[in-house]
């Protein structure tokens, strides 16, 4: 067996275990749900088959998974694949993803060289918490390169087993900072009785207050405003929705499985139904490989080189939120679908239809979904090429 320090998986490693490690994760489910435990046990298993160093270049020992744009597919096919399996883990491996991808582009050599080798010989999970209420977190400089936090994050998924989480904050001019919290080095207030949620409960996501954490300026990761800056902040939002999807298609194989067993097969309305969510599933699949082309075709890093301007940034942000909008609507329509087929029984536990139906529910609620859809409608407006070549790449 290769030890942490050498492994280096390979794309195509990790898409033939991807389907017997969400059939692992899905057996787990439900009593981690039952506990709100987190799913250590899952990431172990995704340690040791590669997934967690895999975001990381080849370089640091990974294989570039999603910050190479050529590898988007693959990543959106594993992050589906991992979230039919256990909507918990998918959510706190993309957010993996997504720290490993802000680092790799906007931290500086040394940083990049600390944090893969973190990730590489300690298998340490990273995260971006970036939710708050109130006034959030602020960062205030000390001098000599010192900085100190106050203020708190919630929806902290991970909490306690997320060890290098994004933690961003305002700076006394109200720019907005990335920066990365050594948790094992630090102290915070953890409030769990915060996380009182529907579904998603495995995810531990917590608040946690970081008021008296101190920082030092190698642990600030970019310049003020690069966190919002585009399209990264945007087109990474194919990632929750690829994981989203595999919600859905978890929803699908079990009502399928219920018909089946009940020996209702041939009812026409249940026919009709699963028609329906076949072609929602089959339309929510076309629109992660669109993005996923789209993404690849924009530049070979995810989001392009921050140091050059792109001139179809806008198209590609647009193309995203229509991809999360849309998969969403897909999630919500399969969702109802289900039940119309099983009825009530599918919404009593231990049946894992009601698990996947809260985790689902409670995950589909991500920010800005208005403000998404306007976005598209603005980039919409502003053309004068034909509907059918406005998304040409």
């Amino acid at each position: 067996m290769r030890t942490p320090a050498t492994l280096q998986p390979t794309i195509a490693e990790l898409l033939r275990l991807a389907t017997p490690l969400a059939e692992e994760f899905a057996a787990q489910a439900a009593a981690l749900d039952r506990s709100g435990a987190f799913p250590a046990a899952g990431f172990r298993r995704l340690a040791a088959a590669g997934f967690v160093v895999a975001p990381l270049r080849s370089g640091l020992g990974g294989c570039g998974l999603g910050i190479e744009a050529s590898s988007t597919e693959a990543l959106l096919r594993l992050l589906k694949h991992i979230g039919r399996g256990n909507l918990a883990i998918g959510r706190v491996y993309e957010g993996h993803v997504n720290a490993l991808q802000l680092i790799q582009t906007f931290g500086t050599a040394a940083q990049i060289e600390r944090y893969g080798r973190e990730v590489r010989e300690q298998h340490l999970l990273f995260g971006v918490w970036n939710a708050e209420e109130g006034e959030g977190v602020t960062i205030v400089p000390l001098g000599s390169g010192r900085y100190r936090l106050e203020g708190a994050k919630t929806f902290c998924s991970g909490s306690g087993y997320v060890q290098r989480p994004f933690v961003n904050g305002k700076l006394p001019d109200g720019s907005w900072q990335m920066c990365i919290v050594p948790m094992d080095a630090v102290q915070t207030d953890c409030d769990r009785d915060w996380w009182q949620p529907l579904g998603m409960r495995a995810t531990t996501s917590f608040k946690i207050d970081f008021t008296g954490v101190e920082l030092g300026a190698e642990d600030l990761i970019g310049q003020p405003g690069d966190y919002l800056r585009q399209p990264w902040l945007s087109a990474g939002v194919v990632r929750f929705a690829a994981v989203q999807l595999g919600g859905a298609e978890a929803l699908f194989d079990l009502t399928r499985q219920y018909l089946q067993g009940e020996h209702r097969t041939e009812h026409p309305y249940q026919q009709e139904r699963l028609g329906q969510m076949a072609i929602a599933l089959e339309s929510g699949n076309l629109w992660l490989r669109g993005a996923a082309e789209r993404l690849a075709s924009y530049a070979p890093q995810f989001g392009g080189d921050p140091h050059t301007a792109h001139s179809h940034c806008d198209r590609l942000v647009a193309y995203a939120n229509m991809t999360r909008t849309t998969v969403e609507q897909i999630c919500i329509e399969v969702m109802q679908l289900c039940q119309r087929s099983v009825g009530a029984r599918g919404l009593l536990p231990p049946h894992p239809m009601e698990r996947v139906i809260r985790d689902l529910t409670l995950y589909l609620r991500q920010p800005a979904y208005d403000a998404a859809i306007a976005g598209v409608g603005a980039f919409a407006l502003a053309q004068t090429a034909p509907a059918d070549e406005l998304w040409q790449v």
